[in-house]
């Protein structure tokens, strides 16, 4: 294989990770959400390379296993998650649509303005981390918040409500959901695709993020059509993103 061309190494190796993962009898996604995982990982390795995809392989790995802390709980209390949790292409696209748009902008900028990347991509590649950083904050927070939150409050009222209510919080949740954010961007600066620096605007990004969220969930997710979760979650991981590049744009 010529590992000088990211394009084909990508292609074959999310290939034979997706062929294996078809196999194996216990499935984390559907067959579609399979396939569109496999466009994402392309997309990600072509960009960023190993780094980048073992950093979404954390996520992806670390997002469903907290999805099954708890499930008796959650499923007694009628807030677990749809198919015992797993995911299918509306749940791919809304955790990652915002990172492979940073990882196209890369793709993008190396073929229409190489000379630009040296400044472009350490900020994409912040804004990549930052948007799964923010989702694996999001999800932590309500897995462990539906799971052992003793006390639920809304965000915008602080009135006590039942666990999975959109748009409340917890303690234990909100604590899971930075301790989330801070995992997945230590991954990313061992992997060397951030500094320390960017570990924590990512963890600021990300609680901001989730508090925007939150405040959605609380007020306007539920009142129109269209405003679907995986709709929320786009928002959700595109907020992370643009806070953690903006900061790191102002603190240059």
């Amino acid at each position: 294989m010529d590992f000088s061309q990211p394009l084909l190494v990508a292609v074959v190796i999310n290939t034979v990770l997706i062929a294996i993962a078809l196999l194996i009898p216990k499935k984390l996604l559907t067959p579609a959400g399979y396939a569109n995982a496999w466009l994402l990982g392309v997309i990600v390795w072509t960009a960023f390379g190993w780094q980048a995809y073992t950093t979404t392989l954390f996520y992806f790995f670390a997002g469903s296993a907290v999805t099954k802390i708890g499930m008796a709980t959650k499923e007694a209390y009628g807030i677990a998650e749809d198919r015992g949790g797993v995911r299918g292409p509306g749940n791919v696209w809304g955790s990652a649509l915002t990172g492979a748009l940073c990882a196209l902008g890369v793709v993008v900028l190396s073929g229409l303005a190489p000379n630009a990347l040296s400044v472009w991509r350490p900020l994409l590649a912040l804004g990549f981390v930052a948007s799964f950083s923010t989702k694996l904050s999001d999800t932590t927070a309500t897995e462990i918040g539906k799971a052992y939150g003793e006390r639920t409050f809304l965000i915008t009222t602080l009135q006590p409500v039942p666990r999975g209510t959109e748009g409340a919080v917890s303690l234990e949740g909100t604590l899971a959901g930075i301790g989330g954010s801070i995992a997945l961007a230590l991954v990313a600066w061992v992997c060397g695709l951030i500094t320390p620096y960017g570990v924590g605007l990512c963890m600021i990004a990300a609680f901001i993020a989730t508090t925007v969220e939150s405040l959605i969930g609380a007020t306007l997710e539920g009142q129109f059509g269209w405003l679907t979760h995986d709709l929320v979650n786009i928002i959700n991981t595109t907020v992370g993103a643009l806070v953690a590049v903006g900061l790191a744009w102002l603190l240059k």
